[in-house]
């Protein structure tokens, strides 16, 4: 069974203009101790999809399944207890803080509310020991955030985030805002820790290099929907739909001797507000044909390796 199921998940936004189609009709699945990534360009509902997965939006259709068990509606207790399950570390190290609050108290905040460790004593142990986990010096404890940079913090924020040993966490972009240095600390801290803890993650980012790394599955999406999906090797080694093609020849290469062939996209991006029923990327794609008007489906082409374009078998 599945750590965390999504099937046909929707979560729409009233504006004044119409519906924006932020999450349109999503599925995939997540591991235990895997890694799921979720790549595309910047507000294509990369985040929205995590923060609705973890019920922190409330999705417009669709479920959304813990170990199993729809998580979709439930509310009260029972919505403590998942989210106790599910966690997230957000993508600004700073904002998502309280800059009032020391980082002891900040790491120690989750394990007052859950009510797992009595007494004083015990607060103390657990928040030590998380901020050992996280490679925060002890000497931080009564710092406050403005006095960190911003690996220490996204450090506490991951801290923070495993304090309820949760079984998958949302992380959001959790690199972006971070030097390169502290990005490969901060990538490497996550692989560690999920070897050491088993936890799952679905990491969300616009960096196909950075996904390559860290990911087992990746899901790209295009404008609340996904695009291709595929084992991460097998993405990488055969790239069917235009898009990811476009995004892959977009990674920076050092390599002078076969310098990679850019894939210039041209045309207006389409709308998300009330969009027309085809393919989102056919106003852009090069292989737009008249079938592209028609709705398109998430389709296994190959074992494991699933395209929504009707042409993909056209333009391999």
């Amino acid at each position: 069974m599945s750590l965390m199921e999504v099937r046909n998940l929707k979560k729409y936004f009233k504006v004044p203009t119409g519906t924006n189609h932020a999450v349109d009709d999503v599925s995939f699945t997540i591991e235990r101790g895997e890694t799921l990534g979720v790549v595309g360009e910047s507000g294509c509902g990369k985040s929205t999809l995590g923060r609705t997965m973890i019920r922190l939006q409330e999705a417009t259709d669709g479920q959304i399944l813990l170990g199993g068990k729809d998580i979709t509606h439930v509310h009260g207790k029972e919505l403590k207890s998942v989210r106790e399950r599910m966690q997230i570390v957000f993508q600004d190290p700073y904002s998502s803080l309280n800059p009032r609050l020391r980082i002891e108290s900040t790491i120690m905040e989750p394990l007052k509310r859950s009510g797992r460790f009595p007494g004083k004593e015990a607060l103390k142990e657990e928040t030590n020991r998380l901020m050992e986990l996280v490679g925060v010096d002890e000497r931080l404890r009564r710092s406050f955030p403005h006095e960190l940079d911003g690996g220490r913090r996204q450090r506490v924020g991951i801290a923070r985030a495993l304090a309820l040993n949760p079984e998958f966490i949302v992380c959001d972009e959790p690199v972006s805002a971070l030097d390169v240095s502290i990005q490969a600390q901060v990538l490497n801290l996550l692989m560690d820790l999920q070897e050491q803890t088993g936890v799952a993650y679905m990491f969300v980012t616009h960096d196909l290099s950075v996904v390559r790394h860290i990911s087992n599955h990746i899901c790209v999406m295009y404008l609340g929907q996904l695009v291709e999906k595929a084992p991460k090797e097998e993405l990488f080694a055969r790239t069917l739909h235009p898009y990811t093609k476009a995004l892959l020849s977009a990674i920076p290469s050092t390599d002078l001797a076969h310098p990679m062939q850019r894939m210039h996209l041209k045309g207006e991006i389409t709308s998300p507000i009330n969009p027309e029923p085809g393919c989102r990327f056919s106003t852009r794609c090069p292989f737009a044909a008249e079938g592209c008007k028609q709705p398109q489906k998430l389709t296994e082409v190959e074992k494991n390796h699933f395209v929504s374009c009707c042409r993909v078998k056209e333009i391999q």
